[in-house]
């Protein structure tokens, strides 16, 4: 009958031109192309090290993500089922038999892993529902076996399928892409129909064994391009990973004036905090927070719906996607700015002049 399944360097050139291999070494290995996002952060490091009256650091280059792990590494393994066109006749009261057929000719083979999750959604939906009806009593004992037979299997396969589906999909590993920016300071929320496939790909997964649920080709495929039109969670993890990089530096200078006379500080810390740029600043901060808390928290709920996948994934996943995990972006970015602002307080308990000196 053939398979019923769904089958499941970055590298910096030494011998270009010195110019495009400055670039590569900016972007493509790790280096910071922060744009708006580190202007702005530097700038305050800058006005923060004039008030303290200290120079200001040289900034360094953020890491950049890490690999998402390799195809081979983030796909489930799915046995093939095989069995003979006429086995496949014999159950042709389940309504399978051209099903099978065109998921086994040219097209079918080619199939991306969305469209291979479909056939296998609805080769589940047609021998589950034939089961459950009064065919099993009309089919011969071997037959009746057989469908018994493959209609668990199938049912232990689909969340396999599903994932596979979904790691399987360039759309989604390419959002992980390590050729990224940080996000500017204009363009911190993403857009609302890339919010929307991350719920859609998630209601599909939880609805997968729902008969009344009635999955579209068209809409999947859609929300998939979605993703492809923007590495959003590469782009976000990149700008926290640099938000973090210029807080703790700023934070070694308020550790550095804490050692030193409050007589040294010029202006610090009343006329900085209220300057419109601290202003703009905190609130860009506020919603990269409330961003990567809203988007990090959508991947969490998609991934939490799918079946346990390969190590590599629940590595990636804990390492880069985690709320909670300390060593994770955005655990380690809110580390980083309350100690700032813990600094901050506490310097300027220590230096506030008192009222009317």
């Amino acid at each position: 009958m053939g398979d019923w399944n769904s089958l499941g360097t970055e590298r910096c050139t030494r011998h270009w031109p010195w110019l495009v291999l400055v670039a590569a070494l900016l972007v493509g290995c790790g280096g910071s192309a922060g744009g708006e996002s580190d202007t702005l952060l530097t700038e305050y490091q800058q006005r923060l090290a004039a008030s303290l009256g200290l120079e200001a650091p040289a900034p360094r280059s953020p890491d950049n993500i890490g690999s998402f792990p390799d195809k081979r590494e983030r796909l489930l393994e799915i046995p093939e089922t095989r069995d003979g066109m006429l086995n496949v006749y014999a159950l042709r009261e389940c309504h399978i038999t051209s099903l099978v057929a065109g998921r086994n000719n040219q097209l079918g083979r080619v199939a991306p892993a969305s469209q291979r999750w479909l056939y296998e959604l609805e080769l589940w939906r047609r021998l589950d529902a034939c089961w459950r009806s009064e065919v099993p009593e009309t089919l011969a004992e071997s037959d009746r076996e057989r469908l018994a037979r493959l209609t668990e299997a199938k049912t232990e396969q689909l969340p396999r399928v599903s994932w596979n589906a979904l790691f399987d999909s360039s759309e989604w590993a390419d959002s992980f892409s390590r050729a990224s920016s940080p996000l500017s300071p204009a363009e911190t929320r993403p857009h609302d129909d890339q919010l929307a496939a991350l719920a859609y790909l998630r209601d599909t997964t939880l609805h997968q064994f729902d008969p009344g649920w009635q999955p579209d080709s068209a809409t999947l495929e859609g929300h998939l391009k979605t993703l492809r039109t923007r590495p959003f969670s590469a782009e976000l993890l990149r700008t926290l990973l640099l938000a973090e990089q210029r807080l703790e530096e700023a934070s070694e200078l308020l550790e550095h004036s804490l050692e030193r006379s409050c007589s040294r500080l010029s202006g610090f810390p009343d006329a900085l905090h209220q300057s419109p740029e601290h202003a703009r600043l905190e609130a860009w901060l506020a919603r990269l927070e409330k961003t990567a808390r809203g988007w990090l928290g959508a991947i969490d709920e998609l991934l939490a719906a799918q079946t346990e996948g390969p190590e590599p994934v629940a590595d990636y996943r804990r390492r880069w996607l985690s709320l909670e995990a300390p060593e994770a972006p955005l655990p380690a970015f809110d580390a980083a700015r309350e100690r700032h602002e813990s600094l901050r307080e506490e310097l300027a308990r220590r230096c506030r002049l008192p009222r009317g000196a």
